[in-house]
């Protein structure tokens, strides 16, 4: 079998209220997805250069949802790349941890049950995270990328955009706020799935506006 290779098919400059970023849209041999490329800077080639890889959320990108901190580290992350005027945004297309928008509201009314995330996908027949980092690591390279910056709390991300050949120079901390419909979500994945996290206890919770702020990387 063939190694996954990416295309990009098209790319066009995209206004926001950020800055003006440009959008690069790629196929690929892996799975029959559009997968994103959303990037600032006249050259992204060479070493250290700033980049989230964002997996989709509908619920939490689009519409706002406090289940999780998806939106919001979408957000920090495009006004970071924008104050240094230079970076990548990889929008990878796997939603719910990779089981799809379907099977997450499936997990969804699970957690409303008393479940956390990762025993719902688990009660549903899914891995506790089924999501791949290799077509990012094709995109960044696709862009001249050699290492990176990477705006993440999650060390299996780390580790996998490493072992698809991109070198992960530097960890940036994404801090997100807590509040009561997302810190049980928040401290399942610091106690369940090592991310690098502090996060109060929910029924200690003071406030709907305390910050949850990533430990320093070791």
């Amino acid at each position: 079998m063939s190694a996954p290779s990416v295309t990009r098919i098209a790319s066009a400059r995209i206004p926001t209220d950020y800055g003006e970023f440009k959008l690069g849209y790629y196929s690929n041999t892996l799975d029959d997805k559009a997968h994103l490329a959303f990037y600032m800077g006249d050259d992204l080639a060479g070493d250290d250069v700033l980049v989230r890889v964002h997996s989709e959320c509908l619920t939490g990108d689009i519409f706002g949802s406090r289940r999780c901190d998806c939106g919001e580290q979408l957000d920090r992350a495009l006004q970071s790349i924008a104050s240094e005027g230079r970076g990548v945004l990889v929008y990878l297309r796997q939603e719910g941890r990779g089981i799809g928008l379907l099977q997450k509201i499936h997990a969804y009314n699970l957690q409303d049950e008393g479940h956390d995330t990762v025993d719902a996908n688990l009660m549903l027949g899914h891995g506790a995270d089924e999501r791949s980092y290799v077509l990012a690591a094709l995109i960044l390279e696709d862009l001249g990328i050699n290492s990176v910056r990477l705006i993440t709390n999650n060390p299996d991300k780390i580790s996998a955009l490493q072992a698809d050949g991109i070198r992960v120079n530097e960890r940036v901390d994404m801090p997100c706020t807590v509040h009561p419909e997302n810190s049980h979500y928040l401290l399942t994945k610091a106690e369940r799935m090592n991310h690098m996290l502090h996060v109060p206890n929910p029924a200690s919770q003071a406030s709907d506006s305390d910050r949850v702020e990533s430990q320093s990387a070791d």
